[in-house]
């Protein structure tokens, strides 16, 4: 049987980029939902899950980090993937044909300047990928797509102009889910710990917690809260260090943040990503 990874989105979407150059020798699983994403692990239809987690323009993926925890997977990599937009038009369209383009609202937002040069008018598509299938199937020489190059190979469409972006380091963070931990060391660029806590709620325990990871200098480069179940009072962290918890300081930073909280679960042990640097 062919091993399969899961990614939401329809075929060319950015997530199966990532897919591709994470396991090109895997079969990409489109997704209509991240949920569905992690079912299709979780039944055993795919056995990875390629998941967005932040981009460097637009922040945080919504909703993604409420649905780690619940997940049952764990994180065993991490791609930075650069968002590379490229316009891409019916086979034998020429640029001054194009009038208007077709994407997610983001990448129409992304592109605002070379659009705006050209005089093409935004259309909002569903998703890239999708936008990029419309226009294949419309065959309007008139309407692009905003997409990634994959989709254009994908659905038969030629790259009118490529890297179009207007943020020339615009980039996707994506975690690699496994059913099962990987916590050995590998890599070449370090280990990252990524966990959440919730904090007790006695005074300044935020803090308290915090500190441990400072006086045993260990770097934090990611720290975001979120509310549990609609609550004002019951607040959940989602943490990123450097480092692994067997590390002495690590080990001891751990402890420390144990103490101040209710609960603490790590979600994945992995090799940093050549691009964090």
């Amino acid at each position: 049987m062919t091993a399969r990874i899961a990614f939401q989105g329809e075929p060319g979407a950015y997530s199966h980029e990532a897919c591709r150059r994470a396991r090109p020798e895997m079969e990409a699983l489109p997704c209509r939902t991240f949920e569905d994403t992690i079912d299709a692990v979780r039944d055993g239809t795919a056995d990875l899950a390629m998941l967005p987690v932040e981009n460097s323009t637009y922040g945080r993926v919504a909703d993604i980090h409420t649905l780690l925890p619940q997940s049952g997977l764990q994180i065993i990599e991490e791609h930075f993937v650069r968002v590379h937009i490229n316009l891409l038009g019916v086979p034998g369209t020429r640029l001054d044909q194009v009038t208007h383009a077709m994407s997610h609202t983001v990448l129409l937002g992304q592109c605002r300047r070379f659009l705006s040069e050209h005089g093409i008018h935004r259309i909002t598509g569903a998703d890239t990928a999708g936008s990029a299938m419309a226009v294949a199937e419309a065959g309007d020489p008139a309407t692009a797509a905003l997409a990634s190059e994959l989709a254009g190979e994908i659905y038969g469409l030629d790259v009118l102009a490529r890297h179009i972006e207007d943020n020339s380091t615009n980039t996707t963070r994506f975690l690699l889910m496994s059913p099962e931990p990987d916590r050995t060391r590998r890599g070449d660029h370090g280990m990252i710990t990524s966990f959440i806590f919730e904090v007790r709620n006695i005074p300044a325990a935020l803090y308290k917690a915090m500190g441990g990871f400072a006086t045993n200098g260990v770097n934090m480069t990611k720290l975001e809260s979120y509310m549990l179940n609609g609550s004002f009072t019951a607040t959940q962290f989602y943490a990123d260090i450097e480092g692994h918890p067997e590390d002495a300081n690590v080990a001891r930073a751990l402890e420390e943040l144990d103490y101040f909280t209710a609960n603490v679960e790590i979600l994945g042990v992995y090799p940093a990503d050549p691009g964090r640097e």
